[in-house]
């Protein structure tokens, strides 16, 4: 069974996540069956737009398949893994580099892997139901799927704050900050894709949708707690420092869940990324997902959150203070 759909209208090429029970959560064939699609499509002359929508009215795609990780690790499925991974990858390097406008409609939820086939994409248009996050500290992962590239380029600490906390943000918040590009009331948003089905000029159909947005994001707050060159558990010792603000008690309450180990690996990535092309991150992300899904804080997160969800997880070591740094430079494999 293919959990991908494909149709052609005119010169309008359309891929469907169609996994709903998943929320469309990237196993495999999904990723292999949108590759596939988007190297023939890409050399097609007939083809003029690649355009990806969801079947589902909760997800344009929650992530990937980490439950499916985690039983290839338990098993010491190696190959596995680095075949998953290595293969997310390429698809997202591929979308970057795609010779023609790649469309995503995101109407629900877009996290981790979600995001690696959007973000990368030309156009990224959003509605007030997008929920954007990229939540893997909290399985004892990191934010990958090129995040580490992305990331570092959002405004002044909103990446470190995203990767590190898995802070959800929503449509708006998202054109804001720049990981997407166009906010389209959910109401409008079967007009715009058959718009854009029809062959419609682009300029056309989105006129309507280039004005700015407003966001409730507190952008200063955001930089004041998180800057670029701050470690995790400096940050959280201004989060917890900040006695009243709700906001930053918040922080400090999703920091404290998130696996210590993930958290270090992160910023020792998102620094890394700074300087580095979407190529460099990607192979960088593909060693560190080699080596953390071998980690107890890997099994242990998935299965709290994603098997059992009991939200109750194991970490070793359980706080900053204990992370190895050489375990961290292990994992990251940044310099």
């Amino acid at each position: 069974m293919s959990f991908i759909r494909t149709s052609v209208t005119g010169a309008v090429g359309e891929i469907v996540l169609d996994r709903p029970k998943a929320l469309n959560a990237l196993d495999q064939s999904m990723i292999d069956d949108m590759y596939a699609i988007l190297v023939e499509w890409g050399d097609e002359d007939a083809i003029e737009t690649v355009l990806v929508t969801s079947a589902s009215p909760r997800a344009f795609c929650a992530g990937g398949d980490i439950r499916a990780i985690r039983e290839f690790a338990i098993a010491g499925d190696t190959a596995a893994i680095t075949r998953y991974f290595s293969s997310e990858y390429r698809l997202n390097q591929l979308i970057a580099e795609y010779p023609k406008p790649y469309i995503a409609l995101i109407d629900g939820a877009a996290m981790g892997g979600g995001l690696g086939i959007s973000v990368h994409g030309e156009l990224r248009i959003v509605t007030q139901n997008a929920l954007i996050a990229m939540p893997e500290t909290a399985i004892g992962f990191f934010p990958d799927v090129g995040a580490t590239y992305f990331l570092p380029r959002l405004p002044e600490g909103v990446g470190r704050w995203l990767g590190l906390t898995g802070a959800r943000i929503r449509g708006s918040d998202a054109v804001a900050v720049g990981l997407a590009t166009h906010f389209v009331p959910a109401e409008q948003l079967p007009t715009v894709a058959q718009q854009i089905r029809e062959g419609v000029d682009l300029v056309d159909v989105l006129a309507d949708h280039r004005a700015p947005v407003t966001t409730d994001l507190p952008l200063v707050t955001i930089a004041s707690y998180f800057p670029s060159d701050a470690e995790p558990v400096s940050i959280l010792g201004g989060l917890r420092g900040a006695v009243g603000d709700q906001w930053a008690a918040e922080m400090a309450d999703l920091l404290d869940a998130a696996s210590p180990t993930s958290l270090d690996v992160t910023a020792a990535l998102l620094a890394a990324g700074e300087q580095s092309s979407l190529a460099e991150c990607l192979e960088r992300e593909l060693h560190a997902a080699e080596q953390i899904t071998g980690t107890n804080d890997f099994r242990e997160g998935v299965r709290s959150v994603l098997v059992d969800k009991d939200r109750n997880p194991s970490f070793v070591p359980p706080t900053l203070d204990g992370v190895d740094s050489a375990e961290v430079a292990r994992i990251s494999g940044a310099e």
